[in-house]
């Protein structure tokens, strides 16, 4: 009897952790249906090509999830991700339109990216803040100084490099989803396949039992800041190739989904963890759905508001699901 009663609360659990995907896949079925086009090749690639920065982005993120838990208030969680991206976007784009290298703003963007890492990584592990309240503050800040660099206006660049990512091809793709793909299995063996990754996950999956074993975790969530930084950095070029140029007030969209596609990920998961290669997934599902939307004429901000009904949505059912079981 106890038995079929534990078998009927984890299909429960299983089923309440499997209808975020649910709802996206109905969500993705309805637009197909009604957007012309919507399920070709070209199509497909164009949700791609959208898809980067989010990508980028939620590598960084899932690495800090994995590192501190995924408990949505004390676990790991890193919002500034969206403001380096722009920041480096923003210090490029002000450096290279002053007609100075673009090696000289790579160069400076790292640095200014890597800092906001370290700050967030000291003030969690050192000073002991809550992850969400100190990256958050951190997204604030750092808009605010980008806002006082690129004086909050359009900046449009003409750098061949940076616009290879976006009109260059190679094997029939565009040059920008082959390199990310290649940074996406780069980062999937970092973090699934390599001592360091397994560690990191052992620390955000009990950070008692990981101490016990010997393992650092606050150097271990101290680098998955560093990541996460660095590869907001990636980001921001990208950010960069996909407006032509940068434009003020990026990062507010790039948050949301960010957020959106990270938990959405923990979908793809057998035990409904936050994983690299599910994010990923959760990312091109999201701008699938945000192209499919804007397809059949949903307005933006209707578009904005679908999206955090929805973040609300799987964050609400993954902790109904971890409850049941």
């Amino acid at each position: 009897m106890q038995a079929n009663a534990r078998h009927q609360k984890h299909a429960l659990a299983t089923f309440v952790g499997l209808l975020p995907l649910i709802i996206f896949l109905a969500l993705l079925l309805y637009v197909g249906l009604n957007a012309p086009n919507f399920l070709t090749f070209m199509n497909l690639k164009l949700v791609l090509a959208q898809s980067l920065p989010v990508v980028l982005a939620v590598i960084g993120l899932s690495a800090v999830v994995m590192a501190g838990g995924d408990d949505v208030v004390s676990g790991g969680i890193d919002l500034s991700i969206p403001a380096t991206a722009v920041l480096c976007a923003g210090i490029v784009a002000v450096i290279t339109t002053a007609g100075l290298s673009l090696v000289l703003a790579a160069g400076a963007a790292l640095v200014a990216c890597m800092l906001v890492g370290g700050i967030n990584a000291l003030l969690v592990t050192l000073l002991r803040m809550t992850p969400l309240l100190t990256t958050l503050a951190m997204f604030v800040a750092v808009v605010g100084i980008n806002n006082v660099i690129t004086s909050r206006r359009r900046l449009d660049l003409t750098s061949d490099a940076i616009a290879s990512l976006r009109q260059d091809f190679a094997f029939g793709l565009p040059l920008g989803i082959i390199i990310v793909g290649i940074l996406v299995l780069i980062s999937y063996h970092l973090l699934h396949r390599t001592k360091w990754g397994l560690n990191l996950q052992a620390a955000g999956g009990s950070r008692d039992a990981a101490e016990i074993s010997g393992i650092r975790v606050n150097t271990l969530v101290a680098q998955s800041y560093l990541l996460a930084a660095f590869m907001g950095f990636v980001t921001g070029f990208f950010i960069l190739a996909r407006g032509n140029g940068y434009s003020p007030g990026t990062e507010d969209n790039l948050m949301l989904e960010m957020v959106l596609a990270n938990f959405l990920g923990a979908a793809f998961s057998p035990r409904r963890v936050v994983t690299m290669w599910g994010a990923v997934l959760g990312a091109v599902l999201v701008a699938a759905i945000s192209i499919g939307l804007k397809t059949i004429g949903v307005n933006v901000f209707w578009t904005d508001l679908i999206k955090g009904a929805l973040i609300v949505t799987v964050v609400a059912l993954s902790a109904i699901s971890e409850r049941v079981r």
